[in-house]
């Protein structure tokens, strides 16, 4: 009898380090689906560990059970009397708490585990409704993670909800179910934080569908393409924040860590200021794009002068908006700026003698703008006469550099500094030079005209040309042939594109005379 006794309790303690073992299994399970996705390799490492741990805590008290059983036969005494002795001597209010907790915690278990299909099945009829509520197929993607994430949740939450439940039935001591809600409190912050934005992306992604969807030139939608790049910075910041809040809900529990939750209202005014630049920025630069160029009554050269100092007003109200944000937060941490801006000043003093190139890149750039050098949109040639020049169409002017778009296609950018000497092509106006080749003993008085006929042609068929063609004379006697040049005087920055077309049209006029000569 004693014997069978033994092989009982041995069997009882394996089935119960069994269940263990399934149980942290199970747990860890769960953690690599939804908190440490990307830690799986440390997570099956911790669970061999606590697998070969309760392995060897099962084989020593199986072993010490044996041990102790088989000294009390050895000695002749009844195992059974023994143990039945030790039971009675613990009260029965334990055993009937011991039984009660069990039972409690298996009604628990079987309801969550046949609970939890029931709830998914309702959550994927939630999202296909969520899907094809709005007919939008932008934000699909965003809800269906969002319901993933949701059942993930749910799922965790309950299980972590069962253990910490079944910690308060079985008695444990406090420190055990005071951890074990910290834990699930910070695991429901965390999940629903996450949840939150997934939600908030999914209807930040509806509402740019919207937005687009119904943006017309006779509302203010029609702005919304212009602010569409914040969208992802905008999800970043509310991230952020949430990331904040439910830090300083967890924290707040830790005693030795929980001082930091009184920074909470800094942090979150440094991120939304942040943000807010950023809208700021895009707001002046609708106001000085959209409606300064808007004005009517402008003529072309009041055009290109706003385009040209335009962006030298956007890059001043951005370094403004940011060092008036640096000012705030700097007072938001309780940081007085004056000697920090008292440092600067000496500090700039001091970089500015060793960045003289910078400086002078600066200076002639204010000369530049302020002198009407050229404007944006002007053709002109650029450099020191003895070195390379560059030449093309101005695209930007700011206060270091300039960028010139060569007629092949490449964008030049030359320091201010270094500009040199500027032909500008685009003052008032400019003559297209074009060079004809005519046969040695050709009939001038016949070319002379023919050339004026195509002159006046171009002259009423282009609006960029101001006045006809004229032959300006012969330039060189060449062995077999004569070179005469033409001038055409033409709006400004339009040379090139007329000497083309004037090319073409004395190659079909030349054509033509060889046929009718022939």
């Amino acid at each position: 009898m004693d014997i069978l006794i033994t092989i009982v309790e041995v069997s009882f303690l394996i089935i119960v380090f069994s269940l263990l073992n399934k149980l942290i299994n199970f747990s860890f399970k769960m953690m690599g689906r939804s908190w440490f996705r990307s830690r799986t390799e440390q997570l099956n490492t911790l669970r061999q560990n606590l697998n070969l741990l309760l392995l060897l805590s099962c084989a020593g008290l199986c072993f010490a059970l044996i041990s102790l059983n088989s000294v009390l036969i050895y000695q002749g005494k009844s195992v059974q009397e023994i143990q039945i002795n030790l039971i009675d001597r613990i009260p029965r209010r334990f055993w009937f708490d011991l039984v009660t907790a069990i039972a409690k915690s298996l009604i628990l278990f079987l309801l969550v585990k046949f609970s939890i299909p029931l709830l998914n099945r309702g959550l994927e009829y939630g999202a296909l409704w969520a899907k094809n509520y709005d007919r939008i197929i932008a934000n699909d993607e965003s809800i269906e993670l969002f319901f993933n994430d949701l059942k993930k949740t749910l799922t965790n939450s309950l299980w972590l909800l069962v253990v910490s439940l079944c910690t308060q039935f079985f008695n444990l001591p406090n420190v055990i179910p005071k951890y074990l809600y910290i834990v699930l409190k910070a695991y429901l912050a965390i999940a629903v934080g996450r949840m939150l934005i997934k939600a908030l992306s999914a209807l930040i992604d509806t509402l740019d569908a919207l937005s687009l969807q119904y943006a017309n030139s006779d509302n203010l939608l029609r702005y919304y393409q212009r602010f569409r790049h914040l969208v992802p910075t905008f999800k970043k910041c509310l991230e952020y924040l949430l990331y904040v809040g439910i830090a300083t809900l967890i924290i707040q529990d830790i005693d030795f860590i929980a001082f930091l939750s009184n920074y909470a209202d800094e942090i979150v005014a440094i991120i939304s200021i942040y943000f807010l630049c950023g809208v700021a920025i895009e707001i002046t630069n609708v106001i000085l794009e959209d409606l300064i160029l808007q004005t009517e009554n402008l003529t072309d050269l009041q055009r290109q002068r706003r385009l040209t100092i335009i962006p030298l007003f956007k890059s001043v109200l951005k370094y403004s908006i940011y060092f008036a944000a640096g000012i705030i937060i700097l007072k938001l941490i309780n940081l007085d700026p004056t000697p920090l801006l008292a440092g600067a000043g000496i500090l700039g003093l001091v970089v500015g003698f060793g960045a003289q190139n910078l400086i002078n890149d600066i200076v002639c750039g204010f000369f530049i703008l302020f002198e009407n050098y050229y404007l944006v949109g002007d053709y002109i040639e650029a450099g020191k006469l003895e070195e390379r020049t560059v030449e093309g169409i101005v695209e930007a002017i700011e206060l270091r550099t300039t960028q010139i778009r060569h007629p092949d296609g490449q964008l030049q950018i030359i320091r201010n500094g270094e500009i040199g000497s500027v032909i500008n092509y685009s003052k008032q106006y400019i003559y297209a030079k074009v060079e004809v080749t005519i046969a040695h003993h050709a009939n001038l008085e016949q070319i002379y005209s023919l050339i004026s006929e195509v002159g006046q042609q171009l002259k009423e068929e282009c609006l960029d040309v101001l006045e006809p063609t004229y032959i300006d004379g012969l330039e060189n006697f060449g062995g077999d042939y004569l070179i005469l040049r033409t001038l055409t005087k033409v709006k400004p920055g339009k040379h090139l594109s007329i000497q083309r077309l004037l090319r073409k049209m004395l190659k079909s006029a030349f054509d033509q005379k060889e046929k009718v000569d022939s």
